[in-house]
């Protein structure tokens, strides 16, 4: 087995958001030199890794050349440039996960299809090059109101993603490639981390619920274990594992989902990297996961992943009204409670709805918990100077 630790072995990372910035928190654990290409220069990352570069994720020598320096690949953000990658791959770079795997991952459009084309329980939807298509098809009776857009490439953090109820709804839709989907009504949004490494050992974190903003689309809550049945939590770690099996995926991959109604699991989309519904881990866990995400790409031993207590996070963003330099008020008096952990990722400046860290909240009682993040949510405030 190569030696990764305080060693010349060289790890790069596509990204250098807050992702990388808890990643970094376990490469220096383990002192392995980590490399971050990112295109700003304040970049949370920018500061703490051992080697920094300025450069556009989605141009083809800037992610070719930081790969020609580096002997793994990873990323924390998906939106890259996949033809550096297959180049860089093909001449010999490890890099995980595969630019294959990201290749489907990163249109909405290509994972619904793959869902179908494998079996996998999904909401049924609909494809369109751009938008005219659309209110061509609703017009002709073809698509009924209401339904989800998703622009097809390009979301994050709620962004690219509206209920559309009218025809008013459409107007502030960009004309792009979109996929529509039935809007599903569901008792649950889940999610299930699923960590694989090359030699094929796979193993899932437990099932979470997420509570979501109702305007901004964010996840404001991310609840372990979630409040569910075993037999449902079952059935989505069943899901979960197969979407890992069809990808033939190796990494860290999050993947969400609708318990219906009636019980059954519908996969909504996947993360190819440690993710929002993971954040949990860092305290809660014994493997947290962005040391299981090192773990599954270098084929070390994959860790622990149950819960040495319930956890609950509490994202932190900007909040409305508030943009410019960030002020965050009453961190004081959450720190009065025990059990919180707040995580800043910093970024120097707040604007509205914005992520700028999130805190962690532990109890052996999953519901004292979840009392004490809401109190944790109506104390902090993340405004302006």
């Amino acid at each position: 087995m190569k030696n990764y630790f305080s060693s010349d072995f060289k790890l790069g990372v596509l990204g250098g958001g807050q992702l990388g910035r808890m990643l970094l928190a376990e490469t220096q654990k383990f002192d392995i030199h980590t490399s971050i290409l990112d295109n700003n220069v304040n970049a949370p990352c920018a500061e703490i890794c051992n080697t920094f570069v300025v450069g556009n994720l989605l141009d083809f020598d800037a992610v070719y050349n930081f790969g020609k320096t580096v002997d793994v690949l990873t990323i924390e953000i998906e939106n890259v440039n996949l033809d550096a990658l297959d180049k860089l791959e093909e001449e010999g770079l490890a890099i995980y996960p595969k630019p294959k795997d990201l290749r489907v991952i990163q249109s909405k459009a290509r994972q619904k299809n793959f869902y179908f084309d494998n079996k996998i329980p999904t909401a049924p939807f609909s494809h369109f090059a751009y938008l005219e298509e659309l209110v061509l098809c609703i017009e002709n009776n073809i698509i009924d109101f209401p339904f989800v857009w998703k622009a097809a490439r390009f979301g994050y953090d709620g962004n690219g993603v509206k209920i559309v109820r009218n025809f008013a709804d459409l107007e502030s839709l960009p004309n792009v490639e979109c996929i529509t989907e039935q809007l599903i009504p569901f008792k649950n949004e889940l999610a299930v981390i699923v960590a694989k490494n090359a030699d094929g050992e796979t193993t899932t974190y437990p099932v979470v619920e997420m509570e979501f903003h109702p305007e901004a689309n964010q996840v404001e809550y991310v609840i372990c274990p979630a409040r569910i049945k075993e037999s449902v939590a079952k059935k989505a770690r069943e899901v979960a594992l197969k979407v890992v099996e069809k990808l033939d995926f190796i990494g860290l991959l999050a993947v969400e989902m609708f318990q219906t109604a009636t019980n059954e699991i519908l996969v909504n989309e996947v993360a190819p990297r440690p993710h929002n519904s993971g954040h949990y881990s860092i305290e809660a866990s014994y493997t947290n996961q962005f040391e299981q995400h090192l773990r599954s790409i270098l084929n070390l031993p994959l860790g622990n992943t149950e819960s040495k207590v319930a956890g609950i996070m509490v994202n932190l963003v900007g909040e409305e009204g508030f943009s410019g330099d960030v002020l965050y008020q009453n961190i004081e008096e959450i720190l009065k409670i025990d059990g919180v952990t707040p995580h800043i990722y910093g970024k120097k400046e707040t604007r509205p709805f914005r992520k700028m860290g999130h805190v962690t909240i532990v109890n052996a009682d999953v519901e004292k918990a979840r009392a004490t993040a809401q109190k944790v949510k109506e104390t902090i405030r993340v405004i302006s100077k």
